[in-house]
């Protein structure tokens, strides 16, 4: 469970996120929704813990970071926007960098690897450095050292950007997957339309504030629009900024 308690934060004390509140249950996947600088990084940064709130507390299954950070660190895996690679390290050395990095046996976590790499058909390209690889092929390998460290919490920022549809659906289905163990996910992300398929809930920030939350029927209560779709209430966002 990833709970937020009040937080405020954000950059060199300026102040983005503004009293935040909200829960990502035991296999729930919440989609966080907003306009370009609404917080969504900021909130995903501070989970992570690249930056530290002002105000307020993080916390993944009751671990906070600033009392015990190398067990709440292993309980997230982290997929980001743009794939951030070892130009030096081959697919295989990043692997065994996470085994290493989250405390498992490099024979678990390539185990775990195997299914992954046939998935997103990379099997082949255990031995190839980041060069050799489109962006497609690097936003797969950061899906794949996500997903092998087993992780309490997903957090997976535009996972769908660089991805063909054969792999986008693979995807997908890894994430109902999580869903079934338990997993808690965030997800941030601008497609909407897939975004309302998948997710169990919704947190629509707005100028760093939580303008509404809830499933889709809840939105639709929330901004007085029956009937419409994710879509929809995001122009209405738009509209409003």
């Amino acid at each position: 469970m990833l709970k937020l308690e009040k937080v405020t934060g954000g950059y060199a004390n300026i102040p983005v996120l503004k009293n935040i509140s909200f829960t990502i249950n035991d296999g729930e996947l919440v989609g966080l929704i907003g306009l370009n600088g609404a917080g969504k990084s900021t909130t995903i940064n501070e989970i992570i813990g690249l930056l530290t709130p002002y105000q307020g507390q993080i916390t993944i299954d009751g671990l906070s970071l600033a009392q015990n950070p190398e067990d709440y660190r292993k309980k997230i895996g982290f997929i980001p926007e743009t794939p951030s690679l070892y130009e030096e390290l081959t697919l295989r050395e990043h692997i065994e960098l996470m085994a290493l990095a989250y405390g498992i046996s490099t024979e678990v976590v390539m185990e775990r690897a195997q299914r992954l790499l046939q998935i997103f058909r990379l099997q082949d390209r255990l031995d190839w450095f980041p060069v050799n690889f489109s962006k497609g092929m690097k936003q797969k390998v950061m899906i794949i050292c996500a997903f092998i460290v087993t992780p309490s919490l997903l957090i997976v920022d535009e996972p769908f950007l660089g991805l063909d549809p054969v792999a986008i659906q693979d995807l997908t289905d890894l994430l109902a997957e999580e869903k079934t163990k338990g997993t808690s996910i965030l997800m941030s992300t601008h497609v909407l339309d897939s975004a309302e398929k998948m997710c169990d809930r919704f947190v629509i920030l707005h100028h760093g504030e939580i303008k509404a939350e809830g499933n889709l029927e809840e939105l639709r209560q929330a901004f007085a629009m029956p009937e419409a779709s994710l879509n929809a209430i995001y122009l209405r966002l738009t509209e409003e900024a």
